[in-house]
């Protein structure tokens, strides 16, 4: 049983009030932080060897020591907590049940970093969550750990809770900061980077939840302590978002460097395929990252042990590798239809683009047009060919990751299960019930393809 710093309280019965988080050890981080410098504090994240855990993996304490402290400007830390990478949950699962770690993660984090006025920017559709942060930052404000000379350590700090509209583009740093000056979620084009000019121009932080929700434990603990937890550059625990053809869905906190193979199988994690199916593919870290094989997915290229770490998820590159990205952990059986389910990431990013860039406005549109021609069964040879194209053009050449996150799943459907679109575009008949790998899985009509090739 690996250690829990996020998740090990969270089932004590009323954690979501402040009385019960104070009783057990809540605040502590602060009341310590205030004995030490803010560099002091920063100094033990980056210690800690802590990397963001929404998706980028960037150091946050190297992340925070980028933050201008020469121009005298007010600073800002803006907790990001607009989860809305499909196939993620973990964030809301950590502000529904323990929302307390959050604000004092905050209050730690924004001591470190000088910052008086911070936000916590949420999802439009965590309206619940919304309204449970709201509740435990009015009970910090009573505690004295919120607002004018915080605990008589001559430190202030207003924290505030923004409610979004509902935009993933918004889960993109700077869009964020767009839309909580009131204007339109448009990515800006960087430099300058928040670090200097973010929040009303001013010095800005932006961290994740999970990311912010573990500088308590590191204060607390020491970042060599935390370093001494995982593997490699990816130290500490993670929390997963485990979905998709397992028996048992969840939030999980594991520590980094455990296997996939036992995070799927074992009986403390995944507990293994629903209805003992076999594995077909996985997507690791979210719909934005590459789709892995099931010949990938225990094993690299190189004949290693896959774990569940930023390192080895990433070993051989987009070639035979992933990425551990925000930790939504989607695995698919046989009866999966790659297709389709390409199609759907596809609908989703297409939707969801600002329309700022050409590249992804236009293109993210033409990937679901193509796909959705392959689906049902109007599929022609070249349209492989032109998806592949289309999304070589969309990738690098946008403002922000939005493009990249559209075009890395259809590159690596194609790469890894192009039999599967093939089979789409020649024999239209056997795919237009919807459930056609659920009868039939793929692995049994594979024969059809390698026959007409010959």
């Amino acid at each position: 049983m690996g250690r829990k710093i996020l998740l090990g309280k969270i089932n004590i019965p009323g954690i979501k009030t402040y009385e019960v988080y104070r009783q057990n050890g809540g605040y502590a981080s602060v009341e310590k932080a205030f004995k030490m410098t803010p560099d002091e504090v920063t100094e033990e994240v980056k210690t800690s060897g802590l990397r963001g855990r929404g998706g980028a993996g960037f150091p946050v304490g190297m992340k925070w020591s980028f933050i201008d402290k020469k121009s005298g400007n007010p600073r800002h830390l803006v907790c990001n907590a607009d989860e809305s990478e499909p196939g993620t949950f973990k964030d809301r699962y950590l502000m529904e049940y323990i929302p307390h770690l959050l604000i004092e993660g905050m209050i730690t984090s924004s001591y470190a970093l000088g910052a008086n006025l911070s936000y916590i920017y949420i999802r439009g559709e965590y309206m619940w969550v919304y309204k449970t942060l709201e509740r435990a930052i009015k009970e910090a404000y009573a505690a004295g750990w919120l607002g004018k000379n915080i605990q008589g350590s001559g430190y202030d700090l207003d924290l505030h809770v923004h409610c979004g509209a509902g935009a993933y583009i918004c889960g993109e740093e700077t869009a964020l900061i767009e839309s909580l000056e009131g204007k339109r979620g448009n990515p800006r084009l960087k430099p300058p980077f928040p670090a200097v000019k973010g929040l009303w121009q001013n010095p800005t932080v932006v961290n994740n939840v999970e990311s912010i929700a573990s500088v308590p434990w590191i204060v607390l603990n020491t970042g060599t302590e935390y370093a001494k937890i995982g593997i490699e550059r990816s130290t500490g625990t993670k929390l997963i978002s485990a979905s998709g053809h397992i028996k048992k869905p969840g939030v999980y906190e594991i520590e980094l460097g455990v296997s996939v193979e036992e995070f799927i199988n074992s009986d403390e994690y995944c507990g293994g395929m629903i209805d003992d199916r076999p594995l077909k593919a996985l997507v690791p870290g979210g719909s934005s990252v590459p789709i892995l094989p099931a010949h990938l997915i225990y094993k690299t290229a190189a004949g290693n042990d896959r774990l569940m770490t930023y390192e080895s998820l990433s070993d051989g590159g987009f070639a035979t590798g992933s990425m551990l990205g925000s930790g939504g952990f989607i695995v698919y059986n046989d009866t999966t239809c790659i297709v389709r389910n390409t199609w759907n990431f596809s609908r989703f990013y297409h939707h969801e683009s600002c329309g700022q860039c050409t590249p992804c406005r236009e293109g993210t549109g033409w990937l679901e047009k193509v796909l959705h021609r392959i689906e049902n069964g109007h599929g022609r040879e070249e349209d492989i060919e032109l998806l592949l194209s289309i999304q070589s053009k969309i990738e690098g050449n946008t403002i922000c990751p939005l493009g990249d996150a559209a075009s890395w799943p259809v590159a690596a459907a194609i790469r890894h299960f192009r039999e599967e679109f093939e089979y789409h575009i020649r024999f239209p008949e056997k795919i237009k019930n919807r459930d056609h790998f659920v009868h039939e899985p793929f692995e049994k009509v594979r024969h059809l393809i390698k026959k007409e090739t010959v």
